[in-house]
């Protein structure tokens, strides 16, 4: 990999909103773009998804989540490729690259294996069709053309078994009509602009958030076990999902968590301050809650890595509860001042979820800046002097952690 690439993602979400997948792809400062030589990026992909998405011995680190990488025709039959869980990866390729008889070799064998493909030209594919057989995606780009024509494009091909990916679709109403079309994902930060129709099922704080919050409160102020029990044993479930995430954390303790007191005595205060800011995300229903929710996880805990070698121990641990709530103005449905009414954040947490600034206002914009595939994580990174290895180990990091959480 060039010494100064680093990798973005962007979530591949269902119909419902729900989390399927990520395309990644990889960021260069400006100075080094033109040298950056054909396919490098490509190879530098399919390493990090080999490195850092599968066990040593090849086992899946992500659920049943995929990975879509723009693929370079002349690297199909690389080792970085071979070495990749077929069944968990989508290589994105041109049209064009396929009326070469060698990349349609490729593909053939690819598939074979598993590995899913896709074409970006479904217009192209609608006129001739003979290719469909090879494919497992297309995509239907919305940018470049109006509505209504891919939307016929679309229904060229919804007979087809490959699944249907639309792109750069720009407003919720394109998304739900895209959605009662029956297309089957959508690619892009879309999630990240509020709804015009109010998807938050209600505003404010229902009442697990209220105990959770009330919770928060008691365990900054150090209140005994014995009170934080009496008032998590009002809801059973959230008990139990409480203790789920501490168990799944793999804080290598070497023993199973069986109670808020055994938590307490094992951890301490601090990370359980922590497991309550994830149980106060999780506690959201509506309908972007799934994404918000996946999306400030992997934020809290990608901002908390980069924090770790800059910062102490503590103050990391506060980068994790800012990265937490930097979504909770949304998943609530209210403002971030409104956030931070009802909940008491030291100075420095409210600095960075209201600006930016601050102690933890970079790390958090790092770690945000890990979401969009032409966002500013070059500069960010820089100004933090963090490396771009260290960024993408954090980022994977992050996305594996929060995989095991087992929302």
């Amino acid at each position: 990999m060039h010494d100064l690439a680093f990798i973005v993602r962007e979530p591949l979400l269902d119909p419902k909103q729900q989390v399927i997948g990520y395309e990644l792809s990889v960021q260069h400062p400006e100075a080094d773009r033109d040298i950056v030589g054909p396919g490098e990026d490509f190879h530098a992909l399919a390493a990090f998804v080999g490195q850092t998405m599968q066990s040593d011995d090849g086992t899946w680190l992500l659920g049943a989540h995929r990975i879509f990488l723009k693929a370079d025709a002349a690297l199909l039959g690389c080792d970085e490729v071979a070495a990749l869980a077929p069944r968990h990866v989508v290589l994105t390729l041109k049209l064009d690259d396929l009326a070469d008889p060698a990349t349609l070799e490729s593909v053939k064998a690819l598939r074979a294996h598993g590995f899913g493909i896709a074409v970006s030209d479904a217009a192209g594919i609608a006129q001739d069709k003979s290719l469909l057989p090879l494919l497992t995606h297309l995509e239907i780009q919305f940018a470049t053309t109006d509505f209504p024509t891919q939307a016929k494009i679309y229904g060229a091909l919804k007979n087809s078994p490959v699944r249907m990916v639309a792109r750069e679709i720009r407003s919720w109403k394109e998304f739900d009509s895209c959605a009662s079309l029956g297309l089957d994902a959508f690619i892009g930060n879309l999630y990240l602009t509020p709804h015009a129709t109010g998807v938050v099922a209600a505003k404010g704080l229902n009442p697990a958030q209220a105990m959770i919050l009330q919770l928060m409160d008691m365990v900054r102020k150090n209140a005994d076990v014995r009170q934080l029990e009496d008032v998590l044993k009002r809801d059973a479930a959230l008990s139990y999902k409480l203790l789920r995430y501490i168990n799944s954390a793999g804080f290598g303790l070497g023993t199973e968590i069986q109670s808020l007191r055994h938590a307490v005595a094992m951890l301490g205060y601090s990370p359980l301050y922590r497991w309550l800011s994830v149980l106060l995300a999780t506690a959201t229903t509506g309908g972007q809650s799934a994404i918000l929710m996946q999306t400030a996880i992997v934020r809290a805990r990608f901002a908390e890595l980069l924090g770790a070698a800059h910062l102490p121990r503590n103050e990391a641990e506060k980068l994790f509860v800012a990265g937490m709530f930097s979504l909770l103005d949304r998943l609530l449905g209210v403002s971030m001042d409104e956030v931070l009414d009802n909940i008491q954040l030291s100075e420095p947490v409210s600095q960075a979820l209201l600006t930016r600034e601050g102690m933890y206002g970079p790390f958090l914009r790092l770690a945000e800046a890990g979401e969009f595939d032409n966002g500013p994580i070059v500069e960010l990174a820089e100004a933090l002097f963090i490396s771009p290895e260290k960024v993408n180990q954090a980022h994977a990091a992050a996305l594996v952690w929060a995989q095991n959480l087992s929302l």
